[in-house]
């Protein structure tokens, strides 16, 4: 896909939360019954509970690390929390899912209070089990700077969507 057209760049993401990766492995994000795709708009209801995360690969002895981002907290105008962590999973083996790994940091439902946020899932490949441990912090988390202190590389997949307030109205504006 040519890097104009590439949702992650087109929203952003690219550049403000990562560099340019390839993707490498199958990373499915489901609420409910609906899949994340990215750029697709969800309101807080219908993220409350922690989605369920299909990872791909094709060897059990691989792990993966999923973290769970909004580098728009509090707000896209003054996004002086870059990046909020809202999930952190660790030790996910290739072909199963987040149930599967060593939740570190808790599933927190972003509750996005102003403006459109973006909530960035990226799934990393750890070079193996028990090798990454929790931030002291949720607020100012660098996506970037966690994965190089622990080795993680580039990432492997990323997929985003679109939240914000209940009442809020209008879509994300680049």
């Amino acid at each position: 896909m040519s890097r104009d057209r590439d949702p992650l760049v087109v929203g952003r993401v690219i550049g403000d939360v990562l560099n340019p990766f390839t993707r490498s492995v199958e990373l499915r994000i489901t609420y409910g019954n609906r899949e994340v795709n990215n750029g697709w708009d969800f309101r807080p209801s219908q993220i409350v509970n922690q989605p369920r995360v299909d990872i791909g690969g094709d060897d059990l002895r691989t792990f993966y690390t999923l973290i769970m981002v909004d580098p728009d907290a509090p707000s896209p105008s003054d996004s002086n929390l870059r990046e909020y962590l809202h999930w952190l999973v660790t030790d996910i083996p290739a072909t199963t899912g987040a149930s599967f790994g060593r939740e570190i940091v808790c599933y927190e439902s972003p509750r996005p209070s102003m403006g459109i946020h973006r909530l960035v899932f990226v799934l990393f490949r750890q070079l193996g089990r028990q090798t990454v441990y929790p931030p002291g912090w949720r607020q100012n988390f660098i996506t970037r700077d966690f994965a190089e202190l622990y080795n993680l590389g580039s990432p492997v997949a990323a997929v985003y969507f679109n939240c914000q307030r209940e009442s809020g109205t209008g879509g994300r504006r680049l």
